[in-house]
């Protein structure tokens, strides 16, 4: 019997592994650099980088960068040790959310590396139940910084400024938008309900709605989240009202950070003048909308279509011709490092780790 479960787990790990392994960091890469090579040459003009400037401050700035980058990732540590009550230490935080920083870059955005972000955890020595939990947990925070930030953002910033001046366009930027911040809205209250409330209600309308003909197939899955929503529900409406603070606080650091990269960005290669404090919040509105809009791209980590939506989003706001640029730029920092991060750290963590059990 034990050696009957050992091989049905290796098989299990073997599947998790297939969706993650190093090579397919080839694929959003060439997306990605096909995506801003068609872009600019359509947008290229001799003289488009005369409003560039480059100096000793550019170099501050675009390190700076990458710094929001470092503060993001920390805050995201700070929140994963707090979820596993500090069972989990800074090193292995640091492999959890580098290897699913990696798993959410090389597979569509609409699934991210949440699917496999529970193996990461289980892995490093906490159980699955409470593996489970944490990350159930991660994305009902994450989830409802947007649902709180967003429409204050647009509130205060103004819809035009944020989806640009009424055309076909901004209209049809305003619909996947507001599409994508309705299920995140349903998405919370589903988790919300089933957390705090009802999770063995929860758990039964699952079960109803998944006797459906198309999706019977997965029932039995769905018994496994309902038991799990149980089970985190249980353990997490136990926990003081500081811990969710701090939570909810680090996740708020990690988000806001990483949507400075793109701030920073502007000012390194344009000149601190260039931008006042008023177009700093609008294009932080900017990018609330945008990730929200790259919830629907088919691509791995949302290649192709995020420089796409990037250049479409800002290129009013940058010098002409200037998006296409600073779009690549923006993923230089922000998501081709965990490619190669990732690419670095799974080799050595499956051997190290996964091997070993």
């Amino acid at each position: 019997m034990a050696e009957i479960q050992k091989t049905n787990q290796q098989a299990a790990d073997s599947s998790v592994l297939d969706g993650i392994k190093s090579w397919k960091i080839v694929v959003p890469i060439v997306i990605g650099l096909g995506a801003t090579a068609y872009l600019f040459s359509r947008e290229y003009e001799p003289g488009m980088f005369s409003a560039v400037h480059i100096g000793l401050w550019s170099v501050v700035w675009f390190v700076l960068s990458f710094g929001m980058m470092a503060v993001r990732d920390l805050g995201y540590m700070v929140r994963i040790r707090v979820l596993s009550d500090y069972d989990m230490n800074w090193k292995q935080a640091f492999r959890v959310i580098m290897l699913w920083e990696f798993a959410s870059a090389v597979t569509p955005s609409a699934v991210g590396g949440t699917s496999v972000a529970i193996f990461f955890v289980n892995r490093e020595g906490i159980n699955i139940g409470r593996s489970t939990g944490i990350v159930m947990v991660t994305s009902f925070l994450d989830e409802l910084f947007f649902a709180l930030v967003f429409p204050i953002a647009v509130l205060l910033i103004g819809s035009a400024n944020v989806f640009g001046a009424d055309s076909a366009v901004a209209s049809n930027f305003i619909y996947l938008a507001w599409t994508g911040y309705s299920v995140k809205v349903a998405y919370i209250l589903l988790l919300s309900y089933g957390f705090f409330i009802n999770p063995r209600g929860l758990k039964r309308l699952l079960l109803l709605v998944f006797k459906l003909p198309l999706l019977r197939r997965w029932r039995a899955k769905m018994d496994k989240v309902g038991d799990d929503m149980v089970s985190t529900s249980a353990y997490f409406r136990q926990w003081p009202f500081r811990k969710w603070v701090k939570a909810f606080a680090a996740t708020c650091a990690s988000w806001i950070a990483r949507y400075w990269v793109v701030n920073t960005l502007i000012v390194a290669f344009l000149g601190i003048r260039y931008m006042g404090l008023e177009q700093h919040f609008i294009v932080f509105g900017k990018q609330l909308a945008m990730w929200i809009m790259m919830l629907v791209s088919p691509t791995p980590g949302g290649s192709g279509f995020a420089e796409w939506v990037f250049k479409e989003f800002l290129s009013g706001f940058l010098p002409i011709g200037m998006g296409v640029a600073m779009a690549l730029c923006w993923r230089l920092v922000s998501y081709y490092p965990y490619l190669i991060m990732g690419a670095i750290i799974l080799p050595k963590w499956v051997r190290n780790i996964l091997h070993k059990k």
